[in-house]
């Protein structure tokens, strides 16, 4: 006979429960970033490994994973209506252990972001701060559909770029670097938007004003489309006029691909932003990648 977790209730996390808490599945943005980051720069790796690969480490499973726990903890109330087989509202992570583990990795990714030098160690401190400020009160800039996603672009393409390229280069990035990097973290807005729609019926209830909250799915997931594109038609631009038109034309391939995706995503927008977010996201950070090369060496403006 097994005994109800409500009469025991669990005193340590389950493990299979805190890898779930910080979600692997969501590192590889920033990861990819950090790269795209890395080669942009055109700073040779040779003798910095060392600095790729903490990182990496360090945008994806440390600061991402990071960022995962503290908005599982303070979704805690939201997920129990949406998702309550989570690690928190389930109670496999009992009490508040989201919280505690939140904050070891709040002073993990610090300690870890000081390896990096003063532009890696800054980006750390950013990137931590915003993290809690996208997450939790009184801030809690996810409770409004425009701020929120912009805040996690930001945090996820822009400033992981922008720590790539400042570490491996020693110095402040080119304004080329800065000027790519912002527009693909602007695009990254609607990627979160769609994010946004499995949260739907919570958001609702507990006054998160989500786009797809505030302006329907139809009419949220036009508007993220819109976001996504029009950044990459900039980078299009400028990379021409960078004479750079053979990665100017490979990013107009993979845009669109994107716009051919964005049409099924179209026909159901709440049933397909799980489809689109494996597959026009996959599109997404090619062309990121792409642009990196461009840059590679250009000189700066």
């Amino acid at each position: 006979m097994t005994v109800s977790s409500d009469i025991h209730p669990r005193v340590w996390p389950e493990p299979r429960a805190m890898l779930r808490l910080i979600k692997p599945i969501t590192w590889f943005p920033p990861m990819w970033a950090y790269l795209c980051g890395v080669v942009s720069s055109g700073a040779s790796p040779s003798g910095q490994w060392i600095f790729v690969i903490v990182g990496v480490i360090l945008a994806g499973p440390v600061v991402c994973g990071m960022s995962q726990a503290a908005n599982d903890w303070c979704d805690r109330h939201v997920d129990a209506i949406n998702e309550p087989d989570r690690p928190i509202p389930s109670g496999r992570i009992p009490g508040r252990w989201g919280l505690w583990i939140a904050l070891a990795m709040s002073v993990l990714s610090l300690a870890l972001g000081w390896t990096l030098g003063p532009w890696g160690f800054g980006a750390t401190i950013v990137g931590v701060l915003a993290a809690w400020a996208y997450s939790a009160e009184p801030v809690r800039m996810k409770r409004s559909g425009w701020w929120g996603p912009g805040l996690v672009g930001l945090c996820y393409e822009g400033l992981p770029w922008f720590t790539g390229a400042a570490v491996l280069s020693a110095g402040a990035p080119s304004m080329q670097i800065v000027v790519i990097a912002a527009l693909y973290a602007i695009g990254a807005h609607g990627i979160m938007t769609l994010n946004d729609f499995k949260a739907l019926e919570g958001d609702r209830q507990m006054g998160v004003n989500s786009l797809p909250v505030t302006l329907g799915p139809e009419r949220a997931a036009l508007v993220a489309c819109w976001v996504m594109a029009l950044p990459q038609v900039v980078v299009i631009i400028l990379l021409t006029l960078w004479d750079k038109p053979m990665h100017a034309l490979a990013i107009i391939g993979v845009l669109v691909a994107q716009l051919w995706a964005m049409r099924v995503l179209l026909t159901d927008p709440k049933g397909r932003a799980p489809w689109y977010n494996g597959t026009g996201v996959t599109l997404y950070v090619s062309g990121m990648m792409i642009a990196a090369f461009a840059l590679r060496g250009l000189g700066a403006l």
